[in-house]
């Protein structure tokens, strides 16, 4: 039987990222050998995956990244069970990891990204062996990709909410970014008014008539007292027409215009794990 020393025992800690006894077990259940010790390490990670099946992962780490050329955004969920884990500075650089490679012209969903390679490996055998690692569940759940002349995104605090945009032309990167963090703040159902889905219109319409009839309003009264309320959810709910964080006496459409005459925004994103 090979003897395992420390050094060897932190070497492989190093290599995988292990707790230190279950790098000293596989060393030795491996005689020595660290690819053995390795494989043994990622088929304890399937097990714990295994194992772990049923629990919720409810929390993580929300990233935004972008492509170098600034051309490509994405936003990508790696999720564990506790808080204590999503704040582990790894956890979140793993995630980081996986947004990076996510950018690439290859990847365009989920699936596809659980096959890309990181480290010589499947991203998807990455996040089972980070399962063993850790000791929780670790679950990629999440991917979503835009493309623009140019792209900017934004990552709140704590990693629980990050969003992407996308613009009609080139903007300087400070303005791009403010952009994106009204998303964040706001929470805009589309761009404009005519990207509003049919099925929002027809909801917040029938909320408006409910609550004008309820108010005593004739069915007739109530149509028009409607549509007026749809005209502020618009003004409320739609990126362009609300009124701009950074200085609520203009709208963001007013913004960008006070940037670039002829810039617009074209699509944007937005996750939140609360």
């Amino acid at each position: 039987m090979a003897n395992i020393s420390a050094t060897d025992v932190a070497k492989l800690r190093k290599m995988t990222g292990a707790g230190m006894m279950d790098c000293k077990n596989a060393l030795t259940e491996a005689d020595g050998n660290f690819d053995t010790a390795i494989d043994l390490l990622r088929k304890k990670g399937q097990k714990v995956a295994g194992n772990r099946a049923d629990r919720e992962a409810t929390e993580g780490a929300v990233i935004a990244e972008l492509s170098a050329d600034k051309k490509t955004a994405v936003i990508t969920v790696l999720n564990c069970e506790t808080d204590f884990v999503a704040k582990n500075d790894d956890f979140v650089k793993f995630a980081k990891e996986i947004a990076a490679i996510a950018t690439s012209p290859k990847v365009n969903s989920l699936d596809e990204l659980k096959v890309a390679e990181l480290n010589g490996k499947s991203i998807e055998s990455e996040v089972i062996n980070q399962t063993g690692v850790i000791g929780e569940k670790i679950d990629l759940s999440y991917f979503d990709k835009i493309q623009a002349a140019q792209v900017s995104g934004y990552i709140h605090i704590g990693n629980k909410l990050a969003t992407i945009v996308g613009f009609s032309k080139n903007i300087n990167e400070t303005s791009a970014r403010e952009i994106a963090m009204q998303i964040a703040a706001m929470n805009p159902v589309a761009v404009d008014e005519k990207d509003v889905p049919k099925d929002v219109i027809e909801k917040e319409i029938e909320i408006g008539k409910d609550q004008a009839i309820q108010e005593g309003k004739t069915v007739e009264m109530a149509e028009k007292i409607a549509v007026g309320k749809l005209q502020k959810f618009y003004k409320e709910s739609t990126l362009l027409n609300q009124q701009f964080i950074k200085d609520n006496k203009i709208t963001v459409k007013e913004f960008l215009k006070s940037v670039d005459t002829e810039i617009t925004v074209t699509e944007f994103r937005r996750y939140s794990l609360a």
